[in-house]
Formats: structure tokens, sequence, C-alpha cells
């Protein structure tokens, strides 16, 4: 077993030379099916959803007025400086993880091993995020038509008058986890599909709103002040990041080393582009004071006279948005199933379908969780929940890439940052300058699942990780 590792105890780390694609054995196997376009559009699907349909309007009307646009373009530099560390470590490690297997690989299993459990509960979270804003769009759509729903299916309790649960958001994800276990080959067919529907719709959205625009309701431009800017970067950021989730496919790519690194660029080029136009079209045409924070296009289309559009627009929300669960929903149980194979989780969770070959298990147990968290959590607390372990892993892959590229200059790499180390750099002080912004409650949150997580690591994952073997065997004696 000796050379399987370099460091010991908590920062021990394989050699790059021998992290393989792995698969079989007692875990089973991930298949190859995925080309660039089909991981371009996971990328996209991943990134466009929430932040347009939902979050654009929610931090328009209560964080940052007209300047939402700006919020994203802040959450953007930082998102785009983190992408071309992660297109990098993407094409020099073709495996299932992303940030957790850069890290691990990098800086050892312990932070490795906070970085996959910090991704386990956020990409839960981001899946119940979107599915309560499609639920939002959904009981808009019924009711311009007329259809009244009982009030206690409509929404979390506290969100309004005899509110119990969002039934509707928490069957999106139990449909979504059924989505995933049909079989990757299928379920990116799907993907495809629908994504290039939801284009088609912001596209429409953006074209048809900017006939719309009224310039005084751009002023004032920053009611909130330049602070409100930045708060309102905190909570989009997850809505600008959705190409880590596509990067733990790796495994199921035909060639991660040459497509991995260009459908990361891809998706974050053509989501930024789309964000800042629709943006400037939704506060363009209503005042940030009368936006819905729930579904601000439809309500901002029928203001206009265009009921016809706002119905549109909210169908294609409801289908579109099932991409960015479906990304998440991908990218948790990859992270979930690549954590297990390395022995940090039971291995249990590592079993895949024997003819779908999908992880199976750890699938059905998220979409329980994220359908839980859906039905009962309002969409800005879930929504904040999300976002300081997705900053924290941003933080760790752009110095994980500053770091590799020192320590190890002659590794193959088919991409390469630009910039290094300044543009790592700045996606790390934009991301923990993002994190400061964010609410106490989070924090709290972070904590208290960082406490649960250093447990569970001391506990099981210390003693059964596939590295604390390999260190065994060394010690033992001849």
């Amino acid at each position: 077993m000796a050379g399987l590792r370099t460091g010991k105890g908590v920062l021990r780390r394989k050699p790059f030379e021998q992290i393989e694609e792995t698969g079989g054995g007692e875990t089973g196997q991930l298949t190859r099916v995925l080309g660039v376009w089909q991981l371009t559009a996971i990328g996209v699907g991943g990134i466009i959803g929430a932040g347009i349909f939902t979050l654009a309007g929610a931090v328009a009307n209560g964080k940052a007025g007209p300047a939402v646009v700006l919020s994203f373009l802040v959450a953007g530099i930082a998102s785009a400086a983190a992408a071309f560390s992660y297109a990098e470590f993407a094409g020099l490690i073709p495996k299932a993880g992303s940030a957790y297997t850069y890290g691990y690989a990098v800086l050892g299993e312990l932070p490795g091993w906070f970085i996959g459990w910090d991704l386990l509960l956020e990409y839960t979270a981001i899946v119940s995020v979107v599915a309560i804003g499609i639920s939002g769009y959904f009981s808009f759509l019924l009711g311009s038509l007329g259809v009244d729903l009982p009030a206690w299916m409509l929404g979390a309790p506290g969100t309004g008058d005899g509110h119990r649960m969002d039934l509707f958001a928490a069957l999106l994800c139990l449909l979504i986890a059924w989505l995933l276990n049909l079989g990757m080959r299928n379920a990116a067919r799907f993907e495809m599909a629908v994504v290039g529907l939801k284009v088609v719709v912001v596209i429409v959205v953006i074209v048809v709103g900017a006939f719309h625009i009224r310039s005084s309701n751009y002023v004032p431009f920053f009611p909130y002040g330049v602070g409100g800017v930045f708060a309102g970067a905190a909570t989009v950021f997850f809505a600008v990041f959705g190409y880590d989730a596509m990067s733990t496919a790796a495994e199921e790519s035909k060639d991660a080393t040459r497509h991995m690194p260009r459908a990361i660029l891809y998706s974050l080029a053509i989501a930024m582009t789309l964000y800042v136009l629709a943006c400037l079209v939704l506060t363009g045409m209503q005042k940030y004071t009368e936006i819905d924070r729930v579904s601000g296009f439809s309500t901002a289309f029928k203001s206009v006279g265009l009921t016809w559009l706002a119905d549109v627009i909210a169908v294609g929300a409801i289908i579109g948005i099932l991409t960015v669960m479906f990304t998440f929903m991908l990218g948790v149980t990859r992270v979930w199933f690549s954590m297990s194979r390395d022995g940090l989780l039971p291995k249990w969770f590592a079993k895949t379908h024997p003819v779908r070959h999908v992880p199976t298990r750890v699938t059905w147990i998220v979409g329980v969780v994220s359908a839980l968290i859906a039905g009962f959590l309002p969409i800005v607390e879930a929504a904040e929940l999300t976002n300081i372990g997705i900053l924290l892993a941003f933080v760790v892959v752009c110095a994980a890439v500053i770091v590799l590229r020192y320590r190890r200059p002659d590794l193959p790499r088919t991409f390469r940052t630009p910039g290094m180390p300044f543009v790592p750099a700045v996606g790390i002080a934009f991301s923990l300058w993002l994190i400061t912004f964010l609410a106490w409650q989070t924090w709290v949150r972070f904590v208290v699942w960082f406490l649960i997580g250093l447990v569970v690591y001391f506990a099981y994952s210390y003693r059964h990780s596939e590295l604390a073997g390999a260190e065994a065997g060394e010690r033992a004696p001849e």
C-alpha cells in the first residue's frame, strides 16, 4: 500500500499519478455518456433559473433596487475568477466530486472532507430554494387561470395566512430524484431539451421587455446604498454558479480532460450575458418597490398589459427552473458518491444501480431531504443557507490551484488559469468579502453543520478512509 498517499493523518492525500477515474468493485461505476454541449447544458441549466425567475425580483425589491444588476456583476466577477480555477482542475482531475476531490488531492483529507460536507448541505438547500421558486410561479399561473388552491399547501409556515407547507415544491424535489434515477443518458436528454426551452424564454423576456422600459424606474439607482449591492450579491451568488455542480459529473463525461474546462467557461459566459440583460429589463419595466418577490417577471409583464406573456413566462419558469434542480441534485449525489467511495462515508451509499449505473440510494435520500426543506422553510432563509459553504468551496479551489501550480508545475494541464496567481486571488478576496454580508443566522447554521461534520469525521471517516488503510499498512510489521 506504500505510495498510495502523501502526508500523514488528517492531511494525507493521494499523489496525482494515482488519482484514477475509479469505479467498479463493491461500489459500482458510472457511465460515460456526456459530450461538451451536454455538459454545457447542465452548467447553463444550473446557473440560469432561480437568479432570473425568483431572486432577481426579491433582491431588487428588498436589498438593491435597480442596482440588482450590479449585484449580479459583483457575484459574477467572483464566480468567473473561481471558474478559471475549476476549469484547470476539471482538466487535471477528471473525477467525480469537484471541489471535494480537488481539496482532498491538494490540501489533504480533512480540508477535502469539510468541503464535501458543506456541499452536501449547500447543494441540497439549493435544490429546495429552486423548488420553492417554481412553486411561486405555479401558484401565479393557476391564479391567472382562476384556479384557487387550498391555502395550507401554498407555502411554508409563516409565509402567508393558513400556509402549512409548500406541497408542490416538495413534490418537485421527489420528481427530480426519480428523473435522475432513470440513468444519465435519459436524464441528459431531458436536460438538453428543457435548457433550450429555458434560454428561448429568457430571450423572449429580454426582447419584448426592452420595449416597455421606462428610464424613470431606474431612479434612484441605489435606493439601499452601495452596501445594498453587496448584500444583494451575497444573496444571489449561488445563482451565478452551477458549473461547479456540473463538474461533479466528470466521470460521466466522454472526454473530461478536454470537455469539462470548455463547458465550465461556456456555461458561465452564456448565463452572465442573459442575467445582466434580464435584470435591466425587469427593473426598467417596473418600479423596484412594486416588483413581486416571488414571480417578478410574470407580474412585471402583467403590469404593462401583457398578461398572455406573463402566463408564458410562468410556464417557462416552471419548466426551465427544473434544470437548476437537476444540476444541483446531480452535484450533491456525485459528491456523496465520491466521498463514500473514498471511505469517508459508508460505502453503502456508493452502491450504483446494476443497469442504470447511477447512485440510486443517495439520490432518493437527497430527494426526500430537499423535499422537507422546500416544504417547510421560507425561500429567503433557504437561500441564505446555501451561500456560505459554496463561497468557502470557491476559496479552497482558488487557493488549491495556486498551491498546486507551484508545488507540481510538471503536471499536464489541458487548461491553465490565466493571470496566475492574481485571478485566483481575486476569487478568494471576493468570496471572503461576500461572506461578510451574510446574515448572522447563516453563520449559526454553518457553525452547527461544521461541528456536526467534525464529529462525523473523527468518529467515522478518519478511521474508515481508504487512505487510513494505506497508512495502517505502512505501520504494520513486515
